[in-house]
């Protein structure tokens, strides 16, 4: 014979669930890494993430300290403001900054390596580019591909081959002057 047992409300006893010590240190982590990595930001990035001015002051304050105890500190005292607030958008946004760097740079040394080609090659690179690049202007492209070569053989200040390199930035944005 099964006996049931009915509880009575008073009978229960509910337990605590303590949080998880690994996961706290780890989510502090995370966000004293974050704000390590927001003290490297310009002032002007920074001001983009329009951050509470308890946490601006004092990643504007990190950015200028030497890497001892004291930087450590306030990064730490940076991790608790923000464990406070939901630092999601502030991660994106990051995120974003990081791809639009990684981006720039890819595109600097594609347009380095175009303007190195075509001081190399001459006219067979110039028609390679215009083949890949049919808006371009032939003439313009051919007068700074010209000086930047006499420069080369010259030893003579780059004036032109940055020129050249202006020119091939704007043309790979989308906007040849």
């Amino acid at each position: 014979m099964i006996e049931e047992f009915e509880y009575e409300e008073e009978d229960v006893e509910y337990y605590a669930v303590r949080p998880n010590k690994t996961q706290i240190k780890k989510d502090i982590a995370v966000l004293f890494a974050l704000g390590e990595e927001m003290s490297e930001l310009s002032a002007a990035q920074l001001k983009s993430f329009e951050l509470p001015e308890n946490i601006y002051k004092p990643l504007t304050e990190v950015a200028g300290m030497p890497h001892k105890g004291a930087r450590k500190r306030l990064l730490k005292f940076i991790a608790g403001q923000l464990h406070k607030i939901d630092v999601e958008p502030f991660l994106e946004k990051l995120a974003r900054i990081k791809n639009q760097s990684a981006h720039a740079v890819r595109e600097h040394h594609l347009v380095e390596r175009w303007r190195d080609r075509l001081i190399a090659e001459g006219n067979d690179g110039l028609a390679a580019l215009l083949s890949d690049q049919p808006q371009a202007d032939r003439q313009q492209l051919r007068q700074l591909l010209r000086n930047a070569q006499k420069e080369a053989e010259a030893a003579k200040p780059p004036k032109s081959a940055r020129l050249l390199y202006r020119y091939l930035k704007d043309l790979f944005e989308g906007g040849a002057s």
